[in-house]
């Protein structure tokens, strides 16, 4: 990778795309060891994490990782969803955050050396050649190597640099705990 020590460093990470990217990848994140990982790459600022929640269910599957977060050295971003009904009748839910990932870079970015963006949405294009006008240098954190892709060709480009995920994966994988074998009851007869 490149970066340099006395870089301060902030990590910008779209929580849904960052999820759907490592599972086409095939595991998943451990936030302790993502944290680690860049902290030891310069001068760590701050990690945001965006994401969006579902206000009016009792129990969120993703409260727990985001109360984790929370207490773990992230800063967390995050909204109630909207539910709407499409022209078909269908009930959708909305929770976008690509104006709240947008603003903070912007902010952010003339306190920033190096901004990581963990999102491969082409949307972010615009915003990557911003911050870099601004004078931070711009990482892309995606994938190339899932079918489709996860990233938009466009914000791969603009990036100062380009970092797959699946090259970070050894790095940043939340280890699976092995299920004990039981043990083999061989007959005496």
């Amino acid at each position: 990778m490149s970066f340099y020590p006395q870089e301060r460093i902030g990590l910008f990470i779209d929580g849904a795309n960052l999820y759907a990217t490592a599972r086409a990848l095939g595991f998943d994140i451990d936030y302790k060891r993502l944290l680690e990982y860049f902290k030891a790459e310069g001068r760590f600022i701050r990690a945001m994490y965006y994401t969006a929640l579902l206000e009016d269910q009792e129990y969120s599957p993703i409260r727990p990782l985001v109360d984790w977060l929370d207490y773990n050295g992230y800063t967390m971003v995050t909204k109630p969803t909207k539910e709407f009904t499409d022209s078909t009748g269908r009930r959708k839910v909305k929770g976008n955050m690509d104006v709240e990932i947008t603003v903070d870079i912007m902010e952010m970015s003339k306190t920033l050396d190096h901004v990581v963006l963990f999102s491969g949405d082409g949307d972010f294009r615009r915003l990557v050649e911003a911050a870099q006008r601004i004078g931070a240098r711009v990482s892309v954190v995606s994938t190339i190597r899932s079918q489709p892709s996860m990233v938009a060709d466009e914000l791969r480009r603009q990036a100062d640099v380009f970092i797959d995920l699946f090259d970070i994966r050894s790095s940043i994988e939340r280890d699976v705990p092995q299920r004990e074998e039981p043990p083999v009851i061989v007959a005496q007869g």
